[in-house]
């Protein structure tokens, strides 16, 4: 929860010094308007020699005068607040939020008018007409934001327009804090598969302990001030000619890399439907899914970037920092945006020279070069699964999801087509990746099984993904 607090000193002085100007400023219809009036009676009265007309003008023309300067003294003993629920959100859902208004004057206010500035992507900006508020008091008040797109989104600052009793004059103030909503991909729940085949660095977190290996087994490491003395190694003392004791049982996690190709190039269209999106929020899903399963992970782009970017080799998700990994992770998802990169290069380096593990790649179109790039990516032992999205299908968006043959047969565009997205597919899979075919519209969740089936040498070579 933010609070909306006082102007600072600085702004303050320069609100005095030219305080006249800002309360004539406010001044509302009426308020001109008996100012008018006043200047004129005391004209007439001047020119006529009455004096109660002259008394009635000062009238007219003081009481704006005296609401203006009032409301102007008093307009900073209101202070606002607004409060988040919850400050980061899937995109399509909603979010809530509270508006606070507090009277810590001794006076009670006029009418307020509440405004807060909103993007309009989050829908219209929300206005709320406040009564009186009595000395101490508070008014609350809420609204609900929602977007269809991913990011993040400032919400305010906070605007109050006061008025005094009488309609003479109106002031509006803006509050300088200001909080942001986090728009975060879509996550689909996935099913617990293990890719048959038994995948290098991939199951229920996978532990090996020195401790319970042979004699032969045992990698043992110098002697540390405290160390156990029941735990020297005396045969590796005796090679070493120092003191060696066996090292403490270490659980080593299963690791994932995501690779997410970003490549501008490489995706067409804009939008929440579009196929990067559906490339990210995937990421997503398989990022929060294997956190759940226990595993270790990193989002890599092909940039090169590693998210979190901590610990060994920019893994993260080891116990407590399962909930800071995760969202790191989500809030780097939700702003994330195409790359003027070209080609996979860059995350080819980090790939190579990282340890085994569980590779999952989201790509967009391959050319033969790339294809033939991130079949390298694929180490030895490794288990490496690609979703390629098929330009054919998510380029026409009227092509039924539900026919499997027509985006089968459909053009793509100069160049592009079904025999060459194949041609891709087979390139990876004869790399010993798992491949899989996107098209628009098919649940990552079904996709997941048929990569789990093609693994297990259960489906077609050309059928993944498809329903």
């Amino acid at each position: 929860m933010t609070t909306a607090g006082e102007p600072d000193g600085t702004r303050d002085e320069e609100d005095r010094a030219g305080g006249v100007r800002t309360a004539l400023t406010g001044l509302t219809t009426r308020g001109r308007s008996f100012l008018a009036a006043g200047a004129a009676a005391a004209v007439c009265a001047y020119v006529l020699g009455q004096g109660d007309l002259l008394r009635v003008g000062l009238l007219l023309g003081v009481l704006p005068l005296v609401c203006a300067t009032v409301l102007y003294r008093t307009r900073h003993r209101v202070a606002g607040s607004r409060r988040l629920e919850p400050g980061r959100v899937p995109a399509g859902s909603e979010a809530r939020v509270h508006l606070r208004v507090e009277n810590i004057s001794r006076l009670p206010t006029g009418l307020l008018m509440l405004q807060d500035r909103v993007p309009y992507v989050l829908g219209p900006r929300p206005r709320f007409v406040l009564d009186r508020v009595e000395p101490a008091g508070r008014r609350e008040v809420s609204y609900r934001v929602r977007s269809d797109l991913r990011g993040r989104y400032p919400l305010g600052p906070l605007q109050l327009r006061l008025a005094d009793p009488f309609g003479m004059c109106e002031l509006t103030r803006s509050f300088s804090t200001r909080d942001t909503l986090t728009v975060i991909p879509r996550v689909e729940p996935l099913p617990p598969v293990r890719f048959g085949g038994g995948a290098t660095g991939y199951g229920e977190g996978r532990r090996r302990s020195p401790a319970l290996a042979g004699e032969d087994d045992v990698i043992p490491r110098g002697y540390r001030y405290g160390d156990d003395l029941r735990r020297v190694h005396w045969r590796s003392t005796a090679r070493h000619g120092e003191l060696m004791v066996r090292r403490e049982e270490q659980p080593q996690r299963a690791r994932c890399s995501v690779l997410l190709d970003t490549r501008g190039i490489a995706h067409e269209g804009a939008g929440p439907d579009s196929a990067f999106e559906w490339a990210v929020s995937g990421a997503a899903s398989v990022l929060m899914h294997l956190l759940e399963r226990g595993l270790s992970v990193r989002l890599l782009t092909d940039t090169g970037s590693v998210v979190p970017g901590e610990g060994a080799e920019g893994f993260a998700g080891a116990g407590q920092e399962s909930a800071d990994a995760a969202g790191t992770l989500m809030d780097t998802l939700a702003v994330i945006d195409h790359s003027d990169g070209t080609d996979l290069s860059a995350a080819h380096e980090v790939l190579r020279g990282g340890s085994e593990g569980l590779l999952v790649a989201f790509f967009g179109e391959l050319d033969e070069e790339q294809a033939e790039l991130a079949g390298r990516m694929r180490r030895h032992g490794g288990t490496a699964v690609a979703f390629v999205l098929d330009d054919a299908s998510w380029r026409h968006e009227s092509l039924s999801i539900l026919d499997d043959a027509s985006w089968q047969h459909e053009p793509a565009g100069p160049g592009a087509g079904p025999d060459r997205a194949e041609e891709r597919l087979t390139t990876l899979r004869e790399a010993g990746w798992t491949a899989v075919k996107v098209p628009r519209g098919v649940p990552l969740e079904e996709l997941w099984r048929s990569a789990d089936r093609q693994r297990a040498g259960l489906a077609p070579a050309g059928g993944e993904g498809a329903r």
